[in-house]
């Protein structure tokens, strides 16, 4: 099945259920799937074709739900973007997927406006505003008139090699990088993991996570193809209400990151009743042991299954939960339908006991990086079978006797910090924006909440600057999980003896 006939399937089943719930407001299966054919019948008739791309600028919200299944209903493409994306972000991703379609609302419209007049290839503008009443013009449709359009499932032939999505995703370059999904590879790795957590349309699953980010996305399309409830946070800076929502709609799955994690951790749990909970996970980076000895003590009653993944793949490996007391540090083997396997510098697998990078195999391989070849031909390489591509994750592992795996180190330059992939190149960039900053540097460092902490190191020409101002003006330009947690301004950087700025000497 693709990705969207899940929705579909339920819907003729139950009707009735309650697909989704979010700030207050429920969609029932039936409702999204009718909604989500005039989304794609309003897409259709702004001449979006089969392969499209579509953006969706919102925040995680019914309507970016609707866009998301309207989409691949017309047979597109859709980028889920976040929504604190700046505008020059923004632009680097329209401009590269080259999309034709903008949904967003009247909050975010202003960031796309700011840089409308250089982008050539959006030709229809949807704001998701339903109560809004005020078209700007010919260019601009309101929510208002997806309602109007046939609530018939377009006929438009998709097949499973057809993309689905465009993810995009930090490289070391600074420059995001569009990691190409199709319906197979989503559909396969969703039911893998489904079968690995044995949900069943009696589940009940919360998500806190931005849409934009895989881990949160496939929540969302995880939970429609086993015909559950999704519970839709906008985030997780209330973790109060969070615990709330779980009790009161009695949640049996919850996904979260090693920053939630910590915040749960310090919480007096006892006014929330949370015996419905089932399952928890954990991926995007490792939990500290004694993080996973504090939850699993919290929440005795629950099953954790602690994972690990990376965008070009989703989901790779995962610890069966009766391994948590022998091995809690590791990340486990590979999802079931898959393989692994380490390989050394000069291309030979590690035997156990050894390390190398992790090489992966299976349909869950995506497609590659959008528009750049070059790229996707240095991180999917070919695999044991003529024509089939394999992937070389980047990330260093270490292998037991047994094959079970621990994550050691990334291989490049990206920090991973509270699930997200950052690239210091780009925070260095807007770093240099300052006439003032001399040279900067940019490094992850270890932190048990966020996994990995941002911390810039500044050389100033005139010490002019604040540490204070220099924070400042990085909240203005880039998102808030970019920001950098800790500025140190120095009188010099290590160097190496070709003059490059030696990071491994920073710490």
């Amino acid at each position: 099945m693709l990705v969207h006939e899940y929705l579909t399937f339920h819907a003729n089943r139950h009707a009735e259920k309650i697909a989704l719930i979010c700030n207050n407001n429920s969609i029932r299966y039936g409702e999204l799937d009718l909604q989500s054919n005039q989304m794609a019948n309003w897409l259709i008739s702004k001449q979006f074709q089969r392969g499209d791309r579509a953006i969706v600028f919102l925040p995680n919200c019914i309507e970016a739900v609707i866009s998301i299944y309207g989409i691949l209903k017309a047979g597109g493409v859709f980028v889920v973007v976040n929504p604190s994306t700046k505008s020059d972000k923004l632009l680097q991703i329209i401009s590269n997927c080259r999309a034709n379609v903008i949904i967003t609302n009247s909050d975010l419209f202003p960031v796309f406006t700011s840089i409308q007049p250089q982008v050539v290839s959006i030709n229809s503008i949807l704001i998701c505003d339903r109560n809004n009443k005020t078209n700007l013009s010919p260019q601009v449709s309101l929510f208002t008139d997806i309602l109007k359009e046939s609530d018939h499932l377009p006929r438009v032939p998709i097949i499973d090699l057809d993309l689905a999505c465009l993810v995009y995703t930090s490289g070391s370059t600074g420059i995001p990088k569009g990691v190409m999904s199709d319906h197979s590879n989503i559909t396969f790795v969703a039911n893998s993991i489904i079968s690995i957590l044995n949900n069943t349309d009696n589940d009940i699953l919360i998500n806190a996570l931005p849409l934009s980010f895989d881990y949160g996305l496939y929540q969302l399309i995880m939970c429609i193809m086993f015909g559950g409830k999704l519970i839709l946070e906008e985030n997780f800076y209330f973790p109060a209400v969070i615990l709330k929502r779980i009790s009161e709609q009695r949640v049996t799955g919850f996904p979260g990151v090693p920053t939630i994690y910590s915040m749960i951790l310090t919480m007096d749990l006892s006014p929330y009743d949370l015996s419905s909970l089932r399952y928890m996970t954990n991926t995007a980076a490792a939990l500290p042991v004694s993080h996973i000895q504090e939850i699993r003590k919290k929440f005795p009653h629950v099953t954790f299954y602690s994972m690990y993944g990376l965008t070009e793949t989703k989901r790779t490996l995962y610890l069966p939960p009766d391994q948590l007391d022998i091995r809690p540090s590791s990340v486990g083997i590979a999802i079931p339908g898959t393989e692994v396997w380490l390989e050394d510098e000069n291309g030979n697998r590690v035997p156990p006991g050894g390390s190398g990078e992790l090489v992966i195999r299976g349909r869950h391989v995506m497609r590659g990086y959008w528009g750049d070849p070059e790229l996707t031909a240095k991180r999917y390489r070919e695999g044991p079978i003529p024509g089939e591509r394999i992937c070389y994750s980047g990330d260093i592992f270490r292998m037991d006797e047994e094959g079970y795996l621990y994550f050691v180190r990334r291989s490049d330059d990206v920090i991973k910090s509270r699930g997200e992939k950052v690239s210091p190149v780009e925070i260095e960039l807007v770093l240099y924006e300052l006439p003032d900053v001399k040279e900067a540097a940019v490094i992850g460092v270890t932190d048990p909440v966020m996994g990995e902490a941002i911390k810039a190191y500044v050389v100033l020409h005139n010490k002019t600057l604040t540490e204070a101002q220099i924070l400042a003006h990085c909240r203005r330009r880039l998102e808030e999980f970019k920001i950098p947690r800790m500025i140190q301004i120095c009188d010099s950087l290590p160097k190496t003896s070709s003059g490059k700025i030696h990071k491994k000497g920073l710490s």
